[in-house]
């Protein structure tokens, strides 16, 4: 293999690697949002209203057909870092 073919095929692993990587972020972030929902007993609906969504949006994205908005996957690339993404619930105030 030339020199030249060699670069363009670790160009075109490193573009795959990145979109996998982004790819397994946003599947991730939809089951999260899924567990979470059920654990409350939600609906797609009644989140996505809450959410100021609609059903259709949310469910796309628990589904991982949607990339949210703000690209945090490719955020955390940049930064060389890991992203980590947690639901948890509200703890409630001792009085």
């Amino acid at each position: 293999m030339t020199p030249r073919h060699m670069r363009w095929e670790s160009a075109g692993a490193d573009e795959h690697a990145a979109a996998y990587e982004e790819a397994c972020a946003t599947l991730l972030l939809g089951q999260m949002v899924h567990d979470r929902r059920t654990e409350l007993g939600l609906t797609q609906a009644e989140l996505a209203e809450g959410a100021c969504m609609t059903q259709p949006q949310l469910s796309r994205l628990e589904s991982g057909g949607a990339t949210p908005t703000v690209p945090l996957a490719r955020l955390a690339v940049a930064l060389d870092a890991d992203l980590e993404i947690a639901f948890r619930p509200h703890t409630s105030a001792v009085a």
